[in-house]
């Protein structure tokens, strides 16, 4: 099989590339320690990788506002993606260590510039070792490319778009958070607890196994159908506009166009005027 589905590739099908016709970008990043995903990075990657910061590079400066990974500069976006060879008739495939977390955020991100042909390994790097297949500690050098985007501004949902659709029978939101969060009973990360008011829970975990493999489409299906027989507009988003990305992804590989409410919960918690829920 080469494709589990339209934006999840297979191990197996990537071991069988050329470098040349794939851009490979390894995502690999740890919230309780910024530095350990460039050094895992460092020690061992799929050959051919290009290493991207869930900090440095994938997200911008924090402010009062926008939440903790808010997105980064768009230009400055770009000139990491051309310095790491990224054209338009690139295949970019995107893996970490975290249920397809890390990556699943850049696989937005590019489609948000304008660039659909990207997709996430299934199983990352872990599983990428445990089929025997090979990895390197070498530092590529790509070519630099002339890489041009269009930005589909339609795949952000505002904090103003979320509060106006509170009470709008027209939109679901969803929460990609685990149940305890969501519910308010703790608050490891944000400084306020709870969630946005009519917003269902959907843990981002739930879309992966145990082991880190992301469910096929009849798996997604049964979990997600709920969303899937209205045309209602959705909503998702999670802590920092990360994880979020991960029900994203699953909710388009079922036909459904989400947006994503980029700075989450975060952002959401940073203003006076947004009412939150606990229960």
């Amino acid at each position: 099989m080469i494709l589990l589905t339209k934006n999840i590739v297979e191990a197996d099908w990537l071991e069988k590339q050329q470098l040349a016709d794939v851009v490979i970008f390894d995502c690999r990043f740890h919230l309780d320690d910024s530095n350990k995903g460039y050094e895992e990075y460092l020690v061992s990657h799929i050959p051919g990788a290009v290493y991207l910061d869930l900090e440095k590079d994938l997200s911008g400066e924090v402010q009062i506002h926008g939440g903790r990974h808010p997105l980064p500069d768009i230009d400055d976006f770009i000139e990491k993606l051309r310095k790491s060879g990224v054209s338009k008739d690139s295949t970019v495939v995107a893996y970490d260590d975290q249920r397809g977390a890390m990556a699943s955020r850049l696989w937005w991100m590019l489609n948000y510039v304008g660039h659909d042909n990207v997709y996430v390994l299934n199983g990352g790097f872990q599983y990428w070792v445990e089929k025997g297949y090979s990895t390197s500690s070498r530092i590529p050098l790509p070519n630099r490319s002339n890489f041009k985007y269009d930005l589909q501004t339609h795949l952000i949902a505002s904090k103003s778009e979320v509060k106006d659709s509170i009470g709008d029978d027209a939109v679901v939101l969803i929460d990609s958070r685990a149940k305890e969060r969501y519910e308010g009973k703790v608050e490891p990360i944000d400084t306020v607890a709870g969630h946005i008011p009519g917003a269902f829970q959907e843990n981002w975990q739930d879309r992966t196994t145990d082991v880190g493999l992301w469910k096929n489409q009849t798996e997604l299906r049964k979990e997600l159908n709920n969303y899937l027989e209205s045309s209602k507009e959705i909503i998702v988003y999670c802590g920092s506009g990360v994880t979020a990305c991960v029900n994203v992804l699953a909710l388009t590989e079922l036909g459904v166009k989400p947006k994503l409410y980029i700075g989450s919960w975060s952002d959401w918690i940073s203003y006076k005027d947004t009412p939150i829920i606990t229960k």
